[in-house]
């Protein structure tokens, strides 16, 4: 098939070819489009037996759609599924993209690749200056907040230990949503309220920064590129992209540059995280804690 006249979608496959499809074909059809992310992984003669008819139809009917056979065509699906759109609102389409991807390298190389490429993606894309917005911002706080929903939630977990650990006063909102209003009737000017969201904003979060809006406080915030609107903007947003349509979509870049932003804090405020983490440390020996 001709890559520069091959349609956006399977339903413009349809259209193109509507009055050459047969009563089989439109059985099989019907099996693709009920279920789109099964149809890119199983062969010609799987989608046959789904839908009934003779093991050799699948492969007419991706002929009749101008393949050169059903495996060229199970490949369009593939990339349509790979390549983005609607169908990755589905955490099991985006996972079913990943298991397509992995097909020819291995599961464990594909998500490799995925992390290196999102990650080189990072560094070219965030700047020491977008770090040290954020860790300046952190170092003049009085308090920090935290929330995150979802994965981000764990992310937001582990920002707050060490932020603890490292000597600055900081709440989970996400971790304590049953008491989210008397902790954000606590925010003050002085404090940071710091965000992290990928795809879509919860309405949660927009609410959060409302608060701090209307308190004076400053707002940071991790988000993608195209998925996350949060108006008005915060003070400082660092916009990164987990990995293209398909790729593993990790927490590996969001925690890589709050992994960033808590060393170079580190480096700015004249010992303060060194001295924190030294006494934690020897608190914990003291009392002999073994929790971890």
């Amino acid at each position: 098939m001709d890559k520069q006249d091959a349609p956006l979608a399977l339903s413009d496959l349809i259209n193109r070819h509507s009055t050459r499809l047969t009563d089989a074909d439109t059985r099989l059809l019907d099996v693709l489009i009920q279920d789109p992310i099964r149809a890119a992984m199983e062969n010609g003669k799987d989608v046959s037996s789904r839908a009934g008819v003779h093991p050799a139809s699948a492969v007419r009917l991706a002929r009749r759609l101008g393949f050169k056979g059903y495996p060229e065509f199970r490949s369009f699906l593939q990339s349509s599924l790979t390549e983005g759109g609607n169908d990755f609102e589905s955490p099991a389409a985006r996972m079913a993209a990943r298991l397509v991807k992995a097909e020819d390298n291995g599961l464990l190389a594909s998500l490799l690749d995925s992390e290196i490429a999102a990650l080189q993606q990072a560094r070219n894309s965030v700047s020491d200056a977008d770090i040290r917005a954020f860790s300046t911002a952190l170092r003049d706080s009085r308090k920090i907040f935290l929330f995150g929903r979802g994965h981000f939630a764990a992310l937001c977990s582990l920002i707050t230990l060490r932020l603890n650990r490292s000597g600055y006063q900081t709440v989970d909102l996400g971790n304590q949503l049953h008491q989210l209003p008397e902790l954000l009737s606590t925010l003050a000017a002085d404090d940071v309220v710091w965000l992290l969201s990928f795809r879509r904003a919860p309405a949660l979060l927009q609410e959060v920064r409302d608060v701090a809006v209307n308190c004076g406080a400053t707002t940071l915030a991790i988000t993608d590129v195209g998925g996350t609107r949060i108006d008005p903007a915060p003070d400082h947003q660092i916009l990164v992209s987990r990995g293209e349509p398909g790729e593993s979509q990790s927490l590996v870049v969001p925690m890589t540059i709050a992994n960033a932003v808590i060393l170079d804090l580190a480096s700015i405020d004249n010992g303060r995280s060194i001295k924190a983490l030294n006494a934690f440390r020897s608190f914990r020996a003291a009392a002999r804690f073994t929790t971890g």
